[in-house]
Order: C-alpha cells, then structure tokens, then sequence
C-alpha cells in the first residue's frame, strides 16, 4: 500500500480503522488465500498484493473473514472502477482479462 496515501490520502477516521489489528487480520487471511480469489476462479495462479473489503469499512463493513477478498492489484482496481470509486481525483486504471 503506498504509505503517502495512507498518510495523506486517507481521512483520520479511515485510518483509525486499518491500524495494527488489521495488519495482523489481513497477514492472517493471506497466509489462508496467498492467491488472488478471482483470478484462481478462472485457473489463473496470481499472488495476493491486497486484500479487499466487499462491503466496505465506510459502508458498515468489517474485517470478518467472511468479509474480505483476497486480490491481486489489477482485480482489486477493476472492482473500484467498476463501483465509480477514485483514488487521488484519478478513476482507477482497469488491467486484466476478459471476462
């Protein structure tokens, strides 16, 4: 995660919520989902780079496992783009395969 943007780019409230519990939550389910959950669905093996809310924290989500996806940083920019999120006044660059 780029650490200006955790520093800068997230407001106090949202980093309150990522702080060392979470760490250890998301070390937790990576070493339970070392791959990207979408890509290894259509028999691709890609690493995990983060792992995603699918409700966010924003929304009344929380780190349950249940609630967390792991992905590899091209899945995790389609589904923001495809939720019409932005990150630093840019839509999120969309890489990967066809459906």
């Amino acid at each position: 995660m780029n650490q200006s943007y955790e520093k800068y780019g997230r407001d106090k409230a949202v980093r309150r919520r990522y702080g060392r519990a979470w760490k250890r939550i998301r070390d937790s389910y990576v070493k339970e989902h070392p791959f990207c959950e979408i890509c290894f669905e259509k028999g691709i093996i890609v690493p995990v780079d983060e792992v995603h809310h699918k409700l966010p924290l924003s929304e009344g989500g929380n780190h349950n496992k249940d609630n967390l996806i792991s992905l590899c940083k091209s899945c995790h920019a389609k589904i923001h783009a495809e939720r019409g999120d932005y990150q630093g006044g840019k839509k999120h660059r969309v890489y990967g395969y066809d459906d």
